[in-house]
């Protein structure tokens, strides 16, 4: 990753603090935002934009961080509820990719990394506003992946489980919930950024470089290991 030019969408927190940390020691360039502009600068995902200031001129890798975690019965759930977490969870990758299109088209081997969730594979209450943004994004995902494969870019998702971050934090904010979250993952703890940040440092790498259109499941066995 030295002297690579990764785009970071999010990252002053959580997991996109830990891949740009990870992407630091290893000697990359990075182009770090948020919606705070705190230590980075700054861009919110709802504005309306079409083009981002400071990107470089080549970009090598594309992370797109920005999430939500709005967890109720589907009944209480407004449409303006829906339309949030669409606007952060799809629409604002999708004005993120355009802006960075040309800059990853003038890579070689470029790499995008998105973020979905567990909850696309697996059926979990409470979650179908989140759930239909996201399995929305692992759609694009794919349809990315085939449209850009012949300008040698690549295009995965990453779909944690529950991982301990400041978005995740009243649902880990006691021991009981602690616990509870642990006892539903077949490895016995819910997850912690490094883990994911490891992850999409590999499909940002030269060593995933056969690797596009897939959605990696990295949930403690959540999704495919039944907990007995």
């Amino acid at each position: 990753m030295k002297d690579k030019n990764i785009v970071i969408i999010g990252g002053n927190s959580g997991i996109g603090k830990s891949i740009a940390t990870m992407l630091e020691n290893k000697g990359a360039n990075l182009y770090l935002y948020s919606k705070s502009g705190n230590g980075t600068q700054q861009l919110d995902v709802e504005s309306d934009f079409s083009e981002i200031e400071g990107l470089p001129e080549k970009i090598d890798g594309l992370v797109y961080c920005p999430g939500t975690i709005n967890l109720k019965p589907f009944h209480r759930l407004s449409l303006d509820e829906f339309q949030r977490d669409l606007n952060i969870n799809v629409l604002g990758a999708v004005k993120v990719l355009q802006s960075c299109m040309k800059g990853l088209k003038k890579a070689d081997k470029a790499s995008v990394v998105l973020f979905s969730t567990v909850a696309v594979q697996v059926g979990l209450g409470f979650h179908a506003s989140i759930a239909s943004a996201k399995g929305a994004l692992e759609g694009l995902t794919r349809s990315l992946a085939a449209e850009w494969s012949a300008s040698k870019i690549r295009v995965n998702a990453i779909a944690p489980s529950l991982t301990d971050t400041s978005l995740a934090s009243q649902l880990l904010s006691t021991d009981d919930k602690k616990e509870a979250s642990n006892k539903r993952h077949p490895l016995g703890r819910f997850g912690q950024p490094e883990d994911i940040a490891s992850a999409a440092i590999y499909l940002l790498s030269g060593e995933s470089t056969w690797m596009t259109g897939q959605i990696l499941h990295l949930d403690g066995g959540m999704s495919s290991v039944r907990n007995v």
